[in-house]
Formats: structure tokens, C-alpha cells, sequence
């Protein structure tokens, strides 16, 4: 695994103990992980913020997780920034929402940290290198 050292990571989830875990897990990548409650908080954080990554929960209060990764694509700041979704469901987006957002990938609660690990870093590993995003 790339060392991710450079990287932002945004996370929205509204459940406060898994919010923690998934930040410790996050964390290890390298990366700084900063935490939203839901989407709403997500989206003003990702605008002025600008994370390589953005982890978010399907299901939140105010904005839910493909409200969120609809807003993040339509923001020009925010339009290609990465989304991986947390799912309590094994949930499928249809070709018409995956379109209106740039979600690369979905995983189902109850999911490992390895898994999460391996996920995000791949997404990150994806982005160029000289990436210059304002922070």
C-alpha cells in the first residue's frame, strides 16, 4: 500500500462509534481524515476543504450519502473528487445515479477494516500524482 501521507480524506457518517472506527481505520493510511456528521456538514466541509477522498454513509440525517455524492459532482470544485459509500444494505446504484455522481465504490456494513483500507487506498492510488488540490 502507497503511502497516502499527502492525502484528505473526508468521512460522513452520523453514527458517532462507527464514525470513530472508520477514522482510525482511515488513519492508518497515512492520510489526514477529517469527520462530518452527515451530508449537509460534508458537502460545506468538501467545498472549502477539497479531500482526495470522500467516505460516505448512504443513509444520514439532512443529506444522505447519494444526495452528497450528487452535490459533490455538480460543485465544479468537488466534481471529480472520489466518493466510496458505506452501505447498511447491499444497496445498488442504477447507471442514472452513478452518472450524477462520481461514486467509485460501495461497501456493505458490516464490512472489515481491511477492506475499507484496501478500497480507499485504491481510489487514492488512482488519483495523479501531481494532484493539487487547495487545502
Amino acid at each position: 500500500m502507497a503511502d497516502h501521507a499527502n492525502r484528505r480524506i473526508l468521512l460522513a457518517d452520523d453514527e458517532p462509534a462507527l464514525r470513530f472506527i472508520v477514522a482510525q481505520s482511515l488513519g492508518k493510511l497515512g492520510g489526514e481524515v477529517r469527520m462530518t456528521e452527515d451530508g449537509a456538514e460534508a458537502l460545506e466541509v468538501a467545498v472549502s476543504w477539497r479531500p482526495h477522498l470522500v467516505v460516505a454513509d448512504y443513509q444520514m440525517p439532512r443529506m444522505d450519502g447519494l444526495a452528497l455524492a450528487k452535490a459533490l459532482r455538480s460543485n465544479p470544485i468537488t466534481a471529480n473528487t472520489p466518493v466510496l459509500m458505506l452501505s447498511a444494505r447491499s444497496h445498488k446504484l442504477t447507471p442514472v445515479e452513478l452518472a450524477e455522481t462520481w461514486v467509485q465504490g460501495i461497501l456493505s456494513k458490516p464490512f472489515s477494516s481491511r477492506d475499507l483500507q484496501n478500497q480507499a487506498a485504491e481510489l487514492l492510488d488512482a488519483l495523479p500524482d501531481d494532484l493539487e488540490q487547495a487545502g
